[in-house]
Order: structure tokens, then sequence, then C-alpha cells
């Protein structure tokens, strides 16, 4: 049987592993596991390694996963996060107020940040439990994403559309906090960076702007991090801008439930490796046939010949799915996606 490390890396290599790599992203889920706030769960690196080594154990996770929040970026500007009971914290007031201010800004110092460095404290703790048997995988907001929750999303369209000048200096700013933040999480242990680009998705911005600045952008970050990176979505469809995503160098696309499986399977064939496409706030209210329906789907249509991780399609398992669930989840990948699928090619 091979390790998590060695079933990624072969669905990495377009490979079939002993069976498709499960990956649930279980962050604010650990809170839960542990029966503390998420707000104190957060803040001591000690329960967040228990927590991701029992739920690896109880749900065959092939991952452990360093991130904490998207906000904490914002924290190290300065800004300020809100911790709810039962959901991923969200940023408070927008710390840019005005397009003007972005001439001042300054990049944050990423290894003197309290909060950055927990997250860094975490995932070498992660790293000596992992050795090379489990990937550990970080997070970073993408340099073009990132100003959604640093100035608002409406602020931020009349920056990207109206005002070049500002919006270059912007992305200047924010591609060296992210390039730092990626490495010093590799210096740290981590395996891989999830790339978040949810702009990335014509779902929000057309293919022509995001191909004319996010693609641009995506290209020099992805260049400068010190290790393999998966751009995510966050539940966008993929589909497309497959081809474009693809030439930044990064090596998984999230995709989405709303992708077409068969598609987006052939599309990136031999060229990228697909994670997804579980649908995340669906998850929270399916049967246990329900379960095995999506997953047995899922691995028949995307899961031959590698090039398939399993998780959900919004980078977080939300609060609020059982862990019923979650073990259901795990059951169906080790019945149905073990290989060779014979079961598929056999109809």
């Amino acid at each position: 049987m091979m390790t998590s490390f060695e079933r990624t890396i072969s669905a990495l290599s377009h490979k079939e592993g002993d069976r498709v790599p499960l990956f649930l992203l279980l962050s604010i889920y650990g809170a839960k596991e542990m029966q503390v706030s998420i707000k104190e769960y957060f803040s001591r690196p000690e329960l967040i390694l228990e927590a991701q080594i029992r739920m690896k154990k109880k749900y065959n996770n092939d991952c452990f996963y360093s991130f904490s929040y998207a906000p904490i970026e914002i924290e190290a500007w300065g800004g300020e996060v809100i911790f709810v009971e039962d959901g991923p914290p969200n940023s408070g007031e927008n710390f840019i107020k005005s397009i003007d201010q972005i001439s001042t800004m300054k990049v944050p110092d990423v290894r003197g940040d309290k909060n950055l460095a927990r997250v860094l404290e975490t995932t070498q703790m992660l790293k000596a439990e992992a050795g090379d048997e489990t990937p550990i995988i970080g997070v970073v907001m993408s340099p073009f994403s990132l100003p959604v929750i640093q100035m608002g999303f409406e602020k931020y369209l009349e920056l990207l559309y109206f005002h070049e000048a500002e919006f270059q200096k912007l992305m200047r700013i924010n591609t060296e906090f992210c390039v730092e933040w990626a490495n010093a999480q590799i210096e740290a242990g981590a395996t891989a960076i999830c790339y978040f680009d949810p702009l990335a998705s014509p779902n929000i911005i057309e293919k022509e702007k995001y191909m004319a600045t996010g693609n641009l952008v995506a290209r020099e970050t992805i260049g400068r991090i010190k290790g393999p990176t998966a751009t995510h979505l966050a539940s966008g469809i993929a589909f497309p801008v497959i081809n474009e995503v693809t030439s930044t160098g990064t090596a998984v696309l999230g995709f989405s439930a709303n992708d077409d499986l068969k598609e987006i399977k052939a599309a990136a064939k031999d060229r990228i490796c697909l994670l997804g496409n579980l649908n995340a706030l669906e998850m929270v209210h399916w049967s246990a046939s329900q379960v095995e329906s999506h997953v047995k789907n899922v691995i028949a249509e995307a899961g031959i010949g590698g090039g398939l991780i399993l998780a959900e399609n919004h980078g977080e398992i939300p609060w609020q799915v059982s862990e019923d669930t979650l073990i259901q989840i795990s059951e169906a990948v080790r019945k149905w996606g073990n290989y060779p699928l014979d079961w598929v090619e056999n109809g």
C-alpha cells in the first residue's frame, strides 16, 4: 500500500497509484473535532496539530491542511478579523478605504507578524509529524483576488477597470507579499501551496479581463514560489480557463461541481491534475446513498489514468457537514477508488 505522499505523486504524474487520493480540506472543522471555539483553535498550534492527526486517521485523509482562515493575511496588513461560532472567520472593515491610499502602502513583514508566525509554527509541527509520508498543504490568497478582502468587491472593480496605475501598484505589493508568504510556508515544511484565485473564474471576471490582468500576475507569482502550487477557484467554474490556468505553471486545478466532468477531464489529461469536485454546500444534506453516488461518479468520469485528487469544490469542509458524511465519503473512495478501475471499464 502506498503512503499518502506516494499516492498523491502518482496522481500528479497522471499515473494510477493504489487508489484515488482523498483530500478533505479540514480547517475550521478541527475546532469541532477538538470541541473548542474556532478562535481558540486557531490561536494554539498544538490544537491544530492534534486535530489534523485525529482527522487524518478518522477519515483516511491523504493530506494535512495548515490553512487557518483567509483574513489572517488581512491581519498582517493591520486589518480586522471577525470570528463566528460555526463558520470561517471573516474580514471586518476594509482597510483600504480609498484608491489613493494604495500609493503609500508597504509590504507587511511576513516573518514578523504574530498571526502568520502561528501558521508557520503549525506547519513545522505538522512536518515533524508527517515526515515524507503525508503532504502538507499551505495556502495563499492570490495577489489578484486578495483585494476583494482588502478593499471590498465594488471598489476593487472600480480599481480594476478604471485605475490602471494604482491597480498595477497594488499587484506589485500583493505579489511581493504572496511570494514571501508562500515561500515562508514551504521553508517551514509545506509540501505545496494552494493558490486561491476565485477571480480567475469567469463566474466573476470575464475571461478577457483575467487574461490581461490576473493571469499575468499568476504567471509571475507562481514562477517565484519555491514549490508546487495548486490553483483553486473556490467553487468557480474552471473549464473555460483551464488552458490559461495551466499556462501559469501550476500543477493542480481545483474545479467546480458545475464543471462538466467528461469535458474537463479530457482537457486536463496529461497536462494538469484535477482537484474536486464534490459540492461542499449540498454535501450538508446528502444521504449515505447520495454520498456514494457522487463519489462514484467523479471517480468514474475523472479517475482513469490518474490525474484526479478527490476533494470538495470550495476549499474548506463546512462546519455543518456531519462526521458521518465525511466517513461515508472516505468509505466510498476505498470502495470505488482502488486502481485499476475495472468496474468503470467493464461498465
